[in-house]
């Protein structure tokens, strides 16, 4: 396996920046893997963070009705990850390593269902479609 790519990590490569508001300026803002890069850019970080939460089956309930409307991968993606790893920790912060597999909490498994579900119920929503095949034709 790789090295994790928070090691040689390259600010300057890396296409998010905290000076940019992306309502503004949709046109810079760059689509990343799973939530990468959302929890920086501005107004996406400010609207999101307060409403994401996961801890338990009816936490995620409230949230991802709460985020229906925004951005239903962002609480599917790290309670998936909790669900898997002990403490969602993506790499062993000791040796930066992948832990194992099936460590995680059972209860995030149940969390990420719910987000998922959601997540997948927007996907099929004609409306929703437009506006992201609209974005993605206009900004990537």
């Amino acid at each position: 396996m790789g090295k994790p790519s928070c090691i040689d990590f390259a600010r300057s490569a890396y296409p998010w920046r905290i000076d940019v508001d992306y309502r503004a300026h949709p046109e810079l803002y760059r689509v990343g893997r799973g939530e990468q890069g959302v929890l920086i850019c501005e107004p996406y970080k400010g609207e999101l963070v307060p409403l994401w939460r996961f801890k338990t089956p009816p936490i995620a309930t409230e949230s991802s009705r709460a985020i229906y409307e925004k951005f239903l991968q962002m609480g599917f993606t790290p309670a998936r990850r909790s669900a898997d790893y002990k403490g969602g920790r993506k790499f062993d912060s000791a040796d930066k390593h992948l832990p194992k597999k099936g460590t995680g909490d059972s209860e995030k498994a149940e969390s990420a269902r719910i987000f998922y579900e959601a997540w997948q119920r927007a996907e099929t929503r004609p409306a929703y479609a437009r506006k992201k095949a609209g974005w993605t034709e206009r900004y990537g």
